[in-house]
């Protein structure tokens, strides 16, 4: 090996040493302080690819799991809110058991006005909580999650869309039940007696006629409500009146409308003509019981033959006929088919007009005319079946009531769908944010396989790289001294 002045191999081999091993320090050195194995593109680009992957689906799960945590907390708002509904329509069916009875003794109008505001406290609280028809929360709910393989798996939904998912009064079919005393309005009548700021009947009095079958006999019955100076107001005109129907088995009272009604299960029609601040309409207005099924007679007039009907009532017939003595004029009429229905239910009672006559029954019965008068006039014109006009449930004093029962009954099993779908809802936001988390948790260990730094090696390789760091230092301070050795060579000269 030649010796030479002008090319130090050694120091050069030291000197690129030097430069790797400051390198390798800098290189520990950087991964212990950041705690990061790939702190740039160039430590491991394969690496750092999928370390950025895993990096996204972390973000994107972190944030999905906020999401999920969101979505639980409105479901349980939401939940909350249905269990008050669930309180308040307990509240209402109470309500409407009490009106329900006929022995019930207390106001059913007093009942019907908590009974109203009730239903206006349902529709109040289900727009709180976004669950009214076309609320906020009366949609397909959908809440982004992450970690799936794609967008469709990444979503949870909890679908509250629909007039089936609202809890209003209106979605739940309760909006216009009432558990006020049903009863028959007058024709014709518009003034509503539920109006507290008028007066009624000032200096002046309303009669009314009813023709009456308590199943004693029929009767025609007139009540009148006076005034005085100083008129009445709506319940004073209801209490006037009721004081002189008790008797009778028929009760007035404000019906839903706010009108005057009368109720009960006697036969009875009524008559009324309107007074100057009256309690109906200017006019002449009547009223059939629609409490009870019920069919018009004309008034007969039998002159010769017989004239021939049946009722029938459940599996009991009932023949009825009608002679030149005892069907020739109203009166009698009604005598003669009372006392052939006597037993029946049904009962015989002059029409509004009081010239023709009215059949009436609680229960449902059928008419079928046998035979016509041979001349004159009987109470039906053609044979066969009769149509009879079928009874009113609204008319009946717990007619509304039960009625309002059954729709509540619907009403809490569509409630228990929803607050079903809501808690399914709830479930699937808590299973989702279980799995997030577990991902946040696995990804992120992997991530760390990849970028994270290991400590104990870094620390070893700092240590490897300053001891070499130190060697090559002292490498090179030979290596730059070995060229002296050529002036040994040249002493001689």
């Amino acid at each position: 090996m030649s010796i030479s002045i002008q090319t130090n191999a050694a120091s050069l081999n030291a000197q690129f040493y030097i430069s790797q091993n400051q390198k390798f320090q800098n290189t520990a050195i950087q991964q212990l302080s950041s705690g990061y194995k790939i702190n740039s593109s160039a430590d491991d680009p394969a690496g750092l690819a999928v370390a950025n992957q895993y990096a996204g689906e972390i973000t994107q799960l972190t944030a999905g799991v906020q999401n999920a945590s969101d979505g639980v907390s409105t479901l349980q708002i939401a939940d909350g809110g249905l269990s008050n509904i669930s309180q308040i329509l307990g509240r209402l069916q109470t309500l409407a058991s009490e009106s329900a009875s006929q022995t019930f003794q207390g106001n059913r109008a007093t009942v019907n006005s908590e009974y109203q505001g009730l239903l206006t406290e349902i529709n109040r609280q289900a727009a709180n909580i976004g669950l009214n028809t076309g609320g906020v929360n009366n949609t397909n709910l959908t809440v982004f999650t992450g970690g799936g393989i794609t967008q469709a798996n990444s979503q949870i939904s909890v679908n509250l869309s629909g007039s089936n998912n609202a809890v209003d009064a209106t979605a739940l079919g309760i909006g216009t039940t009432s558990v006020a005393g049903g009863g028959t309005g007058i024709s014709g009548n518009s003034v509503r007696l539920d109006n507290t700021a008028a007066t009624f009947l000032t200096s002046a009095t309303q009669n009314f006629t009813f023709h009456i079958n308590t199943g004693t006999g029929n009767q025609d019955v007139t009540v009148g409500a006076t005034g005085g100076s100083g008129g009445l107001n709506g319940t004073q005109v209801v209490s006037s009146l009721n004081s002189q129907l008790q008797a009778y088995g028929i009760t007035a009272s404000i019906g839903s409308s706010g009108t005057l009604q009368f109720g009960g299960s006697t036969a009875f029609t009524v008559t009324t003509t309107g007074a100057a601040g009256g309690v109906t309409t200017t006019g002449t207005g009547t009223a059939v019981n629609s409490s009870n099924y019920s069919i018009g007679l004309a008034a007969p007039a039998v002159a010769t033959g017989t004239e021939t009907f049946t009722v029938q009532t459940g599996s009991n017939s009932y023949n009825v006929n009608l002679t030149s003595v005892t069907g020739d004029n109203q009166a009698d009429a009604l005598t003669a088919i009372n006392s052939q229905l006597a037993g029946s239910g049904v009962f015989a009672v002059k029409d509004t007009a009081g010239t023709g006559i009215n059949l009436q029954s609680s229960n449902t019965f059928s008419v079928n005319e046998i035979s016509l008068a041979s001349t004159g006039t009987g109470a039906f014109s053609a044979l066969g079946s009769q149509a009879v006009t079928a009874a009113s449930a609204s008319a009946s004093s717990t007619g509304n009531a039960l009625a309002a029962l059954t729709a509540l009954t619907n009403a809490i099993g569509t409630l228990g769908l929803v607050q079903g779908t809501v808690g399914a809802g709830e479930n699937k936001l808590q299973y989702a944010t279980n799995l997030g988390q577990s991902q946040i948790t696995n990804v992120s260990a992997a991530e760390s396989s990849i970028r994270d730094a290991d400590v104990a090696a870094a620390a070893a390789n700092l240590t490897k790289a300053q001891v070499l760091q130190q060697t090559s230092l002292a490498a090179l301070s030979q290596a730059n001294s070995a060229p002296q050795a050529v002036l040994a060579l040249l002493k001689n000269f």
